[in-house]
């Protein structure tokens, strides 16, 4: 009887622990739901989009739709709340739950723009988003692969600030060496990245953009200069930090005849791999050109602080002489690309188009040359290797011979 009544209390004293326990993560979780912030209000005020919610939010990102006229944007942290619109250049709101603690909010919009920047308050109450008319020339097919420019991820603002020194942008930075005869043509090399911003760096082994790109740079302009056929110079022979106006207006104030800014890719897989060229357009030809502009564009962007300013380089440059300067610059484009397939990995599509900053000299064929990806292993060895620096040198030196030879057979 004794080992009966002990088992039987035993099992009873089993079932309250277990049903404590069950009434304990109830009460853990069942609030969580209802500690959710609720969308409270929308506001229009011209190109900004404010949204405010009764409590502080964790993160958001933008969603690029491939409708026209309608952005979103996933809140984390949030239900949907009351709040509606029907104003301004916003026709309408949706709110969708579409998983737990995530809600997306679908704009509709009287006229096609994208999201452009935008950020949380310090309470992490309101998320402030710019929307960025898109006029003109836009085709239905052209707005969907400008949408992809701009997947932004906003974040709440940290309890602590970090301070980072940045170098202020210079008006009028020392000119670079020349090397080589007087009498021929000029072509300036432009390393990538620098200084504060490493550029895209290899997860597994630390390799940093920048550096890859100084010595992919430094390797091209002593076999230019080694041909005796051209002259050459760096727009940096160090780890310095230069602003994307700064490197085309070195070569435009050195009156350079042809101007190839030097980077590495970057892909999240890692599996991408192979040499691009980048010209300057209007539109993006694809949707990893967009992506790339949008990343390269944002080099100027240290720390939260824009040091290049939104002057001549926002501005789309597309008059007569751009137009010239452009086909001068896609011809050259696709004349590295013949000469590198046989000595360098490269992608199906060499030549691709972006809207890059770097490349908005009005008046100097200028492309971004894309060696390989640095998040692949195998480019990786590759970019950083000697032999790779020669291969990638030898392909340039062959496609500037040519492209000279063409300009003087046409005079």
């Amino acid at each position: 009887m004794a080992f009966r009544w002990t088992s039987d209390a035993r099992a009873r004293h089993g079932r309250r622990v277990v049903l404590m326990l069950f009434t304990f993560l109830i009460g853990l979780f069942a609030p969580m739901s209802a500690m959710a912030a609720t969308v409270q209000k929308v506001v229009v005020r011209g190109a900004r989009l404010i949204i405010r919610f009764d409590t502080p939010v964790k993160r958001a990102r933008s969603v690029m739709l491939t409708e026209q006229r309608r952005v979103a944007i996933d809140v984390t942290g949030a239900s949907p709340g009351p709040a509606t619109i029907d104003d301004g250049v916003v026709r309408g709101l949706t709110q969708t739950r579409i998983q737990p603690g995530v809600t997306r909010l679908t704009f509709a919009l009287a006229q096609d723009a994208a999201i452009f920047d935008g950020g949380f308050d310090d309470d992490g109450k309101t998320l402030s988003l710019t929307l960025k008319p898109m006029v003109g020339r836009y085709t239905q097919a052209s707005f969907a692969g400008v949408l992809d420019f701009f997947p932004f991820h906003f974040q709440r603002k940290p309890a602590y600030t970090l301070t980072v020194p940045v170098p202020s942008p210079s008006r009028a930075l020392p000119l670079p060496r020349v090397k080589g005869a007087d009498n021929r043509p000029l072509v300036v090399i432009d390393a990538g990245h620098g200084g504060v911003d490493p550029g895209a760096i290899n997860p597994q082994t630390g390799l940093r953009e920048k550096d890859v790109t100084l010595a992919i740079a430094k390797e091209i302009r002593d076999t230019l200069v080694a041909s005796g056929r051209v002259r050459a110079a760096l727009t940096r022979e160090d780890d310095r930090y230069i602003l994307h106006r700064e490197r085309y207006g070195i070569a435009r104030r050195l009156h350079a005849d042809l101007f190839i800014s030097i980077h590495c890719d970057s892909a999240g897989a890692g599996e991408a791999r192979g040499a691009t060229a980048y010209t300057l357009s209007d539109v993006a030809s694809d949707k990893e050109a967009a992506r790339l502009a949008a990343r390269e564009n944002k080099a100027d962007v240290i720390a939260g602080v824009d040091l290049g300013g939104n002057s001549d380089v926002s501005s789309i440059l597309i008059d007569l002489t751009q137009r010239e300067t452009m086909n001068a610059s896609a011809s050259f484009a696709r004349l590295l690309g013949r000469e590198a397939q046989p000595l360098i990995p490269v992608k199906p599509t060499f030549h691709r188009m972006a809207s890059l900053m770097v490349l908005k000299a009005p008046d100097m064929p200028s492309i971004l040359f894309e060696t390989g990806y640095i998040s692949n292993m195998q480019d990786a060895a590759f970019l950083a290797s000697e032999e790779g620096r020669e291969r990638i040198a030898k392909a340039v030196l062959q496609a500037v011979e040519v492209h000279f030879a063409r300009r003087m057979a046409a005079r």
